[in-house]
């Protein structure tokens, strides 16, 4: 499912909206094959009696369990969004509680991917974001394409700067009103200390 347009703020568009790679589900496929393996490897060659009855319950337990843990990772896979906005980057899981990590644009300090070996084949791989705040740096596993993803996280930080922080020229260009706002919530949230705030609101009035 898409990230609610409702949690977005005002004028605040969605670049990248994503669910994890489908390497997310690896570990629980490779695990329901392998008991479905050993389940068919029972009925046709187990052995009789009360250790074959001991295989057959054992087989079924294995399937039914991997097939369990298949079905949650999806579960958990279609409620897990890594999402780019115009404002910020945003990834947000849970299917009943919900947790979430946001990171305002102008906080990001760098960003790099990593990929193993399989992962760079699969076009799989980690996002690691190193921001000016409490967190410091995130990691975010099992992304699409890491390496277009940082291209897109560093242009949408160029643009939110230029937006933010263009001087008066930039503000003199823009609403005013709206920028203030902007900076106020993101005061409000923490995002920017008192004397950032004082600084770019000096800027966006001249």
């Amino acid at each position: 499912m898409p990230y609610p347009k409702k949690l977005l703020n005002d004028n605040e568009t969605v670049a990248l909206d994503l669910h994890p790679h489908w390497w997310y589900f690896a570990k629980a496929a490779v695990a329901l094959v392998a008991a479905v393996a050993f389940g068919i490897f029972i009925f046709f060659a187990g052995p009789d009696g009360s250790v074959g009855t001991f295989l057959g319950w054992l087989a079924i337990a294995l399937i039914l369990g991997s097939a369990a843990w298949l079905i949650s990772r999806y579960v958990q896979w279609s409620t897990t969004n890594f999402v780019i906005t115009s404002d910020r980057v945003i990834y947000r899981s849970g299917v009943v509680a919900k947790s979430g990590i946001e990171i305002p644009l102008e906080r990001v300090n760098t960003v790099f991917s990593r990929q193993s070996v399989i992962e760079r084949l699969l076009g799989a791989g980690d996002l690691v974001i190193e921001s000016a705040g409490e967190m410091g740096q995130q990691r975010f596993t099992d992304i699409r394409n890491p390496s277009r993803v940082q291209n897109l996280v560093h242009s949408q930080r160029e643009a939110n700067n230029a937006r933010m922080f263009g001087g008066a020229a930039a503000a003199q260009g823009s609403d005013v009103a709206t920028q203030l706002e902007k900076l106020e919530g993101l005061r409000e949230r923490g995002a920017i200390s008192p004397e950032e705030f004082e600084e770019q609101k000096r800027k966006l009035l001249g």
